[in-house]
This record gives structure tokens, C-alpha cells and sequence, in this order.
């Protein structure tokens, strides 16, 4: 058997064992550890263990992971959520559909200090349902606009999985983040746009809310200027020059745990911030080992090698194959999260898109654009069944909606996702713009 069919088959027995509900790193560790003795022996192995765990976790921009979690976990703990939604609902929760929107503008400004969308849609789901259901909205529709809105978590810096995108890849952590911004706008801004279209669909479904008066409007806006503060300077400091990676997540979670501190939390909710942080960060680093060994083993299979050779040789328009893998993301989704998705697809498909004659986009151009779409991409598989973690999530705290209910309350959303992709993968210099005028 040669290495490539080696590697075809390995690569089988890995989606099989996710399809079996083994842990993702215990996965690729297993399958990594196969195919790399049956290519090299039990000596090479030991001789690459002993030094892997060290040569991984060493790496300094593997740092800002556990301070970005752990950011996300004060800013759930300091109540900025409920502030976020009533600044939001006092803006435009007046217009029909307009409290949806409002959970939505809170989800994308929750996710800008939060970078996780499970929490984004758990935390806004928690503040924002009560709320909507109050006002009148229809059960898909209010729950269908916090399960898509809970997306944006992961879609506007910071990023947790596009900080381990850029790591894979060898990419800027800032470039990406800064090619990240106007598609995370665009997100948002797509998902109130479904929701308008569709009240006007079904007027019953979120009818107006009260108008508040413009001293109202002011007060509400107040309680979010820290939000806003934390992220100019975590986003813009690292954009500026000021800060790097690392160095903006530190401030970051300084400054958003003393918030938290000084809106009620304690040391018992700040005991659950760094258990929790601890325990994402040891799931999230054993995946990265395991994901480790299994891409040696592909390397050693030349498996992603002669697969974009082979892709190459096709003589297929290049944005057909962009395409085909974007489409592949989308059923992947289906049965993965996303941070699995991109360790287990990245070191397949970046060599392929990189290989592709994309507008004449240079290699780093190309592999920052890509990992901007994959990311894009990757978010809906948190909306789509059977996986769909965030309509589980939200589902969860609204026991009296179907879950099938919930799942074609998202449907809108789903057609806004499809459209910016698409929009996306036409015109490169959405996600790139800011990242040239960085440079």
C-alpha cells in the first residue's frame, strides 16, 4: 500500500471515529499514531513524541488562547451582556423587528470581547429571550435570530479559531483579525437584514416595540462605552502597532475582569472563569497535539501534496474548486465544530488554495483570505442539524419551542450566510482591504 493510499485510508477511519463520537483529539491522535508507525516505525515516533508536546505548546502566540477564553468568561460573569441588549433594543427595538435585530447588534458586540460563539449565543440567549418572547415575537423567530446571532461570536475578532487558523497556516494573528472586521460587519448587518425581510413576510412575527425617548436612548448607551473602549484598545492596539497579539489579549482580560469586578462579580464567579478557561484551554491544546501527529503523518504520506497536484491537474476553474471546498466545509459542518474543522481540513486544503490562480493574489494574501472564508464558512455548521450547537444552546433555554421549530427559524439566516460567501469569495478586497492598508 503506498503512503498516499495510506493516507486516503487513515483519513476514512478518522471521519468514521467522529462519526462514532470519539473526542476529536483522541481521534486524530489514534489515527496519527497508526499510519505514522506504519510508515516509520515505533523508533521515529518515540524519537518525534519526545520532543512534540514542547515544540507545540512553546510557541508564544499559542498564548493568547487561555487569555481570549478567559475574556470571554469575565465579560459573561460582568453582565455586559444585558447592557449590550438594551443599548441595542433602545436604538432600534422600535422598528418592526426590531428587538431580534437588537439581539443581534448585542451578539456581535458581545462577541467582539468574547470570541466564542457558544458563549456569545448562551450569554445573549440568556438576556435576549425573555425579552423577545415578552414583546410578542414569534418562538422561530426569536429563537432563530439568538441561534444565527450567537455565530457572530466567532465571526468579528477577537477569534479564538482564527487565532489557531493562523497558527496552522503561519499566518499574522492582526492581519487576520483585520481581514476578519468588514465580513464580520457584513454578518451582522446580513442577519438584520433577513430579519427585516422577514417581518415583512410575517408582520406578526416581531412586531414594533416601544419608543424610547432620546434621554433613555443616551443612558442605555452609557453602560456600553467600556465595551467599546476594551475593544479599540485590544483590536486597535494590536492594528496600530501598540500592542501584539499577545500582549492586547493580556490587557484585555485585565481590564474586562476589573469591569466584571466592579458589576457584581466575585470570587466565587471568578473561580468559574479560570476552572472554565482551564478546561477549554486542556481540551483545546490536546486537540492541537493530536492534530499535530496526524498532519505529520499526512506529510509523511504525501497525501495533501499529491492531492493538490492532482486538483491542479483537473484543469478546473479555479473558483469551481474554491467552491467545491467551501461546499465540503458546509457538509462537514454538518457533523463537526468548527475548531475541528480547521485543524483536521487545513493542512488538506490550504495547499490546494494556495496552488490556485485566485485574482492574482499573492501565497500570504490567498492564505489570509481563505482562512477568512473557512471561517465563514465553518460558523454555520454551529446552525445547521444534526450538530447545530448554538440552536441546542438556545433551545435549551426556551424548553416550550420544538427543536425543529428552531432549526427552520434560522432558514433566513442561512440564505444571508450563503449570499455573503458568495459576495466574499468575489470581491477579495472586502476581507483584505484592511489588512493592505496595514501594511
Amino acid at each position: 500500500m503506498s503512503g498516499v493510499e495510506l493516507g486516503a485510508l487513515m483519513f476514512g477511519v478518522l471521519v468514521l471515529l467522529l462519526l462514532a463520537r470519539v473526542p476529536i483529539g483522541a481521534a486524530m491522535f489514534g489515527v496519527g499514531v497508526a499510519g505514522y508507525v506504519w510508515l516509520a516505525g515505533w523508533l521515529p515516533l518515540a524519537s518525534h513524541l519526545k520532543n512534540a508536546a514542547f515544540g507545540r505548546f512553546a510557541v508564544y502566540d499559542l498564548s493568547v488562547v487561555p487569555l481570549f477564553l478567559l475574556m470571554g468568561n469575565f465579560a459573561t460573569h460582568g453582565g455586559l451582556s444585558r447592557a449590550l441588549f438594551g443599548a441595542a433594543a433602545g436604538l432600534i427595538g422600535h422598528f418592526r423587528g426590531g428587538m431580534a435585530m437588537a439581539g443581534i447588534g448585542a451578539c456581535a458586540g458581545f462577541g467582539a470581547i468574547c470570541g466564542s460563539s457558544l458563549a456569545t449565543a448562551a450569554t445573549m440567549g440568556q438576556v435576549a429571550l425573555p425579552e423577545l418572547r415578552r414583546h410578542g415575537y414569534s418562538p422561530r423567530l426569536a429563537t432563530g435570530a439568538l441561534a444565527a446571532g450567537g455565530t457572530l461570536g466567532i465571526l468579528i475578532p477577537p477569534s479564538v479559531v482564527l487565532v489557531i487558523y493562523a497558527i496552522l497556516a503561519q499566518q499574522n494573528i492582526g492581519k487576520l483579525f483585520a481581514a476578519a472586521v468588514v465580513p464580520g460587519v457584513l454578518a451582522a448587518l446580513g442577519y438584520m437584514a433577513a430579519v427585516a425581510v422577514y417581518v415583512r413576510l410575517h408582520p406578526g412575527a416581531g412586531p414594533a416595540g416601544p419608543r424610547l425617548a432620546w434621554r433613555q436612548r443616551l443612558r442605555e448607551l452609557r453602560g456600553v462605552w467600556p465595551v467599546l473602549a476594551i475593544f479599540l484598545t485590544v483590536v486597535g492596539g494590536i492594528y496600530g502597532g501598540v500592542f501584539t497579539p499577545t500582549e492586547a489579549a493580556s490587557v484585555g482580560t485585565l481590564a474586562t475582569a476589573l469591569l466584571a469586578w466592579s458589576r457584581g462579580m466575585r470570587r466565587r464567579q471568578f473561580v468559574q472563569c479560570l476552572l472554565s478557561t482551564a478546561e477549554s484551554t486542556a481540551m483545546i491544546f490536546f486537540i492541537l497535539l493530536g492534530a499535530d501527529l496526524l498532519n505529520v503523518f499526512l506529510a509523511l504520506s504525501q497525501l495533501p501534496a499529491e492531492l493538490a497536484a492532482w486538483v491542479q491537474g483537473l484543469g478546473a476553474q479555479p473558483l469551481a474548486v474554491l467552491f467545491a471546498i467551501l461546499l465540503l466545509y458546509v457538509l462537514l459542518g454538518c457533523l463537526m465544530d468548527a475548531l475541528s474543522m480547521i485543524l483536521l481540513t487545513v493542512p488538506i486544503f490550504l495547499p490546494i488554495v494556495l496552488g490556485l490562480d485566485l485574482f492574482g493574489l499573492e501565497a500570504t494574501e490567498k492564505a489570509i483570505w481563505f482562512g477568512v472564508l473557512a471561517l465563514m464558512v465553518v460558523e454555520i455548521g454551529l446552525i445547521t442539524p444534526p450538530v447545530g450547537m448554538n440552536v441546542y444552546i438556545i433551545n435549551s433555554l426556551a424548553r416550550d419551542v420544538p427543536m425543529a421549530e428552531t432549526f427552520r427559524g434560522v432558514a433566513p439566516f442561512l440564505i444571508a450566510d450563503a449570499l455573503r460567501i458568495v459576495v466574499l469569495v468575489l470581491f477579495p478586497v472586502l476581507s483584505l482591504a484592511l489588512v493592505r492598508w496595514m501594511q
